[in-house]
């Protein structure tokens, strides 16, 4: 057994009470990581391992669950289509509710990338969306369908809406779905400011990782994406603040290569229980504002900060 998958089995011993994911759920994050790697144009052999991988784990009668959790993962490994990789895969999620691996491809996969897979979103509404209404991810963007932000979005009529509704109703886990929705309403009928870290916070987190990156103070990765030399140039963070958990890094998408900002757009991913969300912070090139760093999507809150600063 490999010093890889016995980390992750003894992670599954120090968190027994971590709810089970069901066989869906887990066949869900493969076919899911299978979508972004298809997208990215990886090793056709690889998109379709996790593809059969995912086949395996949904129409499966007993718990791949369990067999992660057991202390020894030759029985999941020996299932067809599975093997170690992906037994690593499956293992780190059952034993730490996510996964490093999908986290680490949507973070570097452009958000149009991920849209354009929808019915009805091309290139140049994939853009729109990013740049107007700063949403990146597909439950963001599900989130965005339902609360009436993706109609302020030029050329996104009631029609439009429904369409993407109805496609990512097929293309997120049910789990997912209602996951996300709880976190929308959580947020919105919250007042104290509890559902996510406070601007002032957010800032704080963006300046301390741009002062690392500039000192060469953290590890950096290789993005498959806008990357033809396999250059490890991306500094990644991970921090543990007033109780969030934050990944940072700098934006890898398209538009952050267009318009040269690949290292002034900076990525912040929070978690907290059973709250997942991210913000993008900027330098902001107009307005009263212009020059400072400013959070997207908090317009008010971020001048506020500064208001009182």
């Amino acid at each position: 057994m490999t010093a890889f998958i016995f980390a992750l089995v003894t992670q599954v011993v120090r968190n027994p009470t971590l709810k089970k994911p069901t066989n869906d759920e887990i066949a869900d994050l493969l076919e899911r990581i299978a979508d972004i790697l298809d997208l990215e144009d990886a090793n056709p052999f690889r998109v379709q391992a996790y593809r059969d991988g995912a086949t395996t784990i949904r129409f499966l009668e007993e718990s791949a669950a369990d067999l992660a959790r057991k202390d020894s993962l030759d029985d999941l490994i020996a299932l067809p289509d599975i093997g170690r990789g992906l037994a690593g895969v499956i293992s780190e999620y059952v034993s730490t509710g996510q996964s490093n691996l999908l986290q680490q491809l949507e973070a570097e996969a452009g958000p149009e990338a991920v849209f354009v897979q929808i019915p009805g979103i091309g290139k140049a509404f994939a853009r729109r969306i990013v740049d107007q209404i700063h949403v990146e991810t597909l439950p963001e963007l599900e989130a965005a369908a339902h609360d009436g932000r993706l109609e302020t979005v030029e050329g996104f009529g009631h029609r439009r809406v429904e369409g993407v509704r109805t496609a990512l109703a097929g293309m997120l886990s049910r789990s997912a779905r209602t996951g996300q929705r709880q976190r929308v309403e959580q947020a919105q009928a919250s007042d104290n400011g509890d559902q996510r870290p406070s601007v002032a916070l957010l800032l704080e987190i963006d300046a301390e990782y741009r002062k690392k990156a500039k000192a060469g103070k953290l590890k950096t990765i290789a993005p498959r994406r806008f990357n033809p030399d396999d250059e490890a140039w991306l500094p990644l963070m991970n921090i543990t603040r007033d109780g969030w958990t934050f990944t940072v890094l700098y934006s890898n998408t398209a538009q952050a290569h267009k318009l040269g900002k690949t290292h002034d757009w900076v990525v912040i991913y929070y978690e907290r229980n059973d709250i997942e969300r991210q913000n993008t912070v900027v330098t902001e090139t107009q307005g009263p504002l212009k020059g400072k760093r400013v959070v997207r999507g908090r317009a008010a809150e971020t001048r506020a900060y500064y208001k009182n600063d």
